[in-house]
């Protein structure tokens, strides 16, 4: 098979509106932090339900501007879960702050509330939940365990953009939300980040924190000389992020329901071609009063670590792009360094050890979906009946 067959595990949908809509930005006199950016904004925050969005150029850069806002410093905690990628973690750390990881559900992927207060100390100030794979965290009891504690939630939402949560939208319910714009995310910008509030304070020191701690609001002056006058009034960073990208994602965002429900299409055609491999998969779930945004479709193999690597391999070797997501945080060698050590969260150890994320994007055809399923059957020698 060539390269061309290649069935990666995520990509982007970029159309002729898509190139339209950057074409115009380029001919036009604003490149990087003009109307675009804004509106961009606006239209993400009216999506989402959130009175306030900040976008910045990473999803990093969003978390490490959320963690900012919330007032994590120095000598501070924050929980989080270990499947997550590592910047959940990293942001945190450039905040000389420290991760404090607590085990997962092993069905879900996502955070155990239930090991959550054990966790909290005189030093935590913030809890950073993770919608692993687009399926929300369970916040309101999250959320119930920060307030009782006076924590701030940080819901990290890179997979989850479009998801629901009792009804709710990802983004209208935590303190404050990030998202990604990744390509193999629901939108992309190319790459790009966004943090959601309805808190006008957190709102106000993300985007001095996105333009290097500086303000040119009047209202926020300690002084004033002119109007070409602006102060740096704390250290922050060049977040920022161009108007070329915000041109793609207010073109992207109007596709978002599509997207949303072609992913929610090719798992739902997954569950139903799988459902004879069961003694052998794990199928993903959704939990009650949720939707999930099907940012990945990731199985588990009952078989364990080496059953997990062969299938691995021989999906590769089929030209099908399967990924695993993630090794816990924790067991990078840089944590390692840090004093962490394997054995923190057995629950995560042991998912990380099943996993794979077989292939879900927008332009997967029935055929592909077909293929995906074949191989897995051909693997575990089982007759697959093309339904």
């Amino acid at each position: 098979m060539s390269k061309m067959d290649f069935l990666p595990y995520g990509k982007q949908f970029i159309d002729e509106d898509d190139i339209k809509a950057v074409e115009e930005v380029l001919r036009s006199n604003w490149l990087t932090t003009g109307p675009k950016v804004k509106e961009f904004e606006e239209k993400l925050a009216e999506k989402v339900g959130a009175k306030y969005v900040v976008a910045v150029n990473s999803g990093t850069a969003a978390l490490h501007a959320a963690y900012y806002a919330a007032g994590l410093g120095e000598g501070d905690e924050f929980i989080t879960s270990p499947i997550t990628f590592a910047a959940t973690a990293n942001a945190g750390l450039y905040l000389k702050s420290r991760p404090v990881f607590v085990d997962i559900e092993s069905e879900t992927g996502n955070i155990d509330v239930n090991k959550i207060e054990d966790a909290i100390t005189s030093k935590t100030k913030v809890i950073s939940p993770v919608d692993f794979s687009g399926q929300p965290a369970d916040l309101t009891r999250i959320m119930q365990v920060a307030r009782d504690n006076n924590l701030v939630t940080i819901e990290d939402a890179a997979h989850a953009l479009g998801a629901i949560y009792q009804g709710k939208p990802v983004g209208s319910i935590a303190d404050m939300t990030i998202f990604s714009f990744h390509p193999v995310k629901h939108i992309t910008t190319g790459e790009g980040g966004a943090i959601a509030t309805d808190n006008e304070e957190y709102y106000k020191k993300l985007l001095a924190f996105r333009s290097h701690g500086i303000t040119k609001n009047p209202d926020e002056l300690m002084e004033y000389h002119g109007p070409w006058y602006h102060e740096m009034q704390t250290l922050g960073y060049n977040y920022r992020i161009s108007d070329i990208s915000c041109a793609l994602g207010l073109s992207q965002l109007s596709k978002l329901d599509n997207f949303l429900a072609r992913r929610a299409w090719i798992s739902r055609q997954y569950n139903a071609k799988l459902e004879s491999l069961r003694e052998h998969l794990v199928l993903p779930s959704v939990k009650d009063q949720r939707v999930s945004a099907w940012h990945l479709f990731v199985i588990q193999v009952k078989g364990g670590t080496e059953e997990r690597r062969r299938l691995f391999e021989y999906l590769h070797s089929r030209n099908i792009g399967v990924q695993v997501h993630y090794l816990p945080v924790y067991l990078h060698p840089y944590y390692q360094s840090l004093g962490y050590s394997k054995g923190l969260c057995p629950e995560a150890e042991d998912f990380y050890s099943k996993v794979i994320s077989l292939p879900i994007f927008p332009e997967m055809k029935e055929e592909d979906i077909d293929k995906v399923c074949r191989t897995l059957y051909e693997y575990f020698g089982v007759i697959y009946n093309d339904r």
